[in-house]
């Protein structure tokens, strides 16, 4: 969403927040009374709830808040402390209105040659009007900020997950992450089985019996063929056991970091990456191995899976936060629940970021990570 949609939408809300906020005001004065009553209590809090429920909705065009499981109780004391801001928010609305239009008269009679309020529309005066408008404008922008970010700390306070609530969310997200790692991990380890199993046991099986052979032979050029053979193999299993130990941990992420150690991955990529590096330091070891990872793994699936002409990869950041966005135009599909892709959320959620995979059939497909580092 674009600047100008977003203050437009935030515009709408504040408006709309004039209105709910004088309902809340005589719905507060109304029912105050009846708060006394067990039984009209249970509709007052009924009736609260509702409010609230139109005030979240309201709240979604000024980028929404945090809520959660709100009840009546809650609910009222929302309504007890948002219609201030409401009607703050009517006031900031109203002198914008009010510039604006004194603004367009003036601008419309001066442009005229006319007088306004019987003012001449000297160079000196204009340039001061000039000024004098962009100032208020400017005050009258940073007010409307302003009251946007209260409506969303009011609802967040009086509407938000309790304390007890942040803390169960918490202790969830730890144990679903805890299990998460062992899967993950319990997964790269059955990968690197069948990758020692597949590629370098299938190779070195066939040296022995290649040295088998040459022991055996009595030919010299039989004897000669035979060793050149038994030399390639043992090349290709040492080749794929830098493989599998590149898949474990690279040795010269430590050494190197993470700009070196991912024009290697470009350098050995099927296809041709493009990497833009935009880091001042380096983030910390945790962080910098799940970015590596997450790139090895856009680029292999490129690679192997999509059909891709090229990957493109962004590593930067955004306040404390690395982000990684690894972009293929490949055939897209990518399944999200896949072993690798899974793997890489749980990687990265157990260090708190958000993972995403953008993938609709025909591609591009996007994989983006948000890794805290701070």
């Amino acid at each position: 969403m674009n600047m100008p949609t977003r203050a437009l939408r935030s515009l709408a809300g504040l408006a709309l927040g004039v209105p709910t906020a004088l309902v809340e005001l005589v719905f507060l004065l109304v029912t105050a009374p009846l708060l006394a009553f067990p039984r009209a209590r249970r509709h007052v809090l009924a009736a609260a709830t509702l409010l609230a429920d139109v005030e979240v909705r309201r709240l979604g065009l000024l980028g929404g808040a945090e809520v959660s499981g709100y009840d009546g109780r809650r609910a009222l004391r929302y309504a007890a402390w948002r219609w201030p801001v409401g009607v703050l928010g009517g006031l900031v609305l109203a002198l914008l209105v009010i510039g604006a239009g004194a603004g367009g008269r003036l601008a419309w009679q001066w442009g005229r040659g006319e007088r306004f309020d019987g003012m001449e529309p000297t160079t000196l005066l204009v340039l001061y009007m000039l000024v004098l408008g962009l100032v208020l404008l400017f005050l009258e922008i940073m007010g409307l900020v302003g009251l946007v970010a209260l409506e969303r700390r009011v609802a967040r306070w009086a509407l938000g997950p309790s304390a007890t609530e942040l803390l169960e969310r918490r202790i969830t997200e730890l144990a679903e992450t805890r299990s998460g790692i062992v899967v993950a991990v319990d997964q790269e380890r059955r990968r690197i089985e069948r990758d020692l199993h597949d590629g370098v046991q299938q190779r070195l099986v066939a040296l022995a019996m290649l040295i088998g052979r040459a022991r055996r032979g009595r030919a010299p050029e039989l004897l000669d063929e035979l060793l050149r053979q038994a030399h390639e193999e043992a090349r290709g299993a040492l080749g794929d056991l830098r493989e599998v130990a590149w898949r474990v941990y690279p040795t010269g992420l430590d050494s190197l970091g993470l700009r070196d150690a991912l024009a290697t991955v470009a350098e050995r990529a099927g296809v041709p990456v493009t990497v833009h590096y935009a880091l001042d330091e380096r983030p910390v070891g945790q962080v910098e191995t799940a970015a590596y990872f997450v790139v090895c793994e856009a680029v292999t699936n490129a690679a192997k899976h999509a059909a891709a002409g090229a990957v493109t990869v962004e590593i930067f950041k955004e306040g404390t936060v690395v982000v990684v966005r690894a972009q293929d135009d490949g055939r897209g599909g990518a399944d999200p629940s896949g072993g690798g892709l899974s793997g890489l959320a749980r990687r990265v959620a157990a260090l708190d970021g958000r993972f995403h995979v953008d993938s609709p059939y025909g591609g591009p497909t996007t994989i983006t990570a948000e890794l805290p580092c701070g």
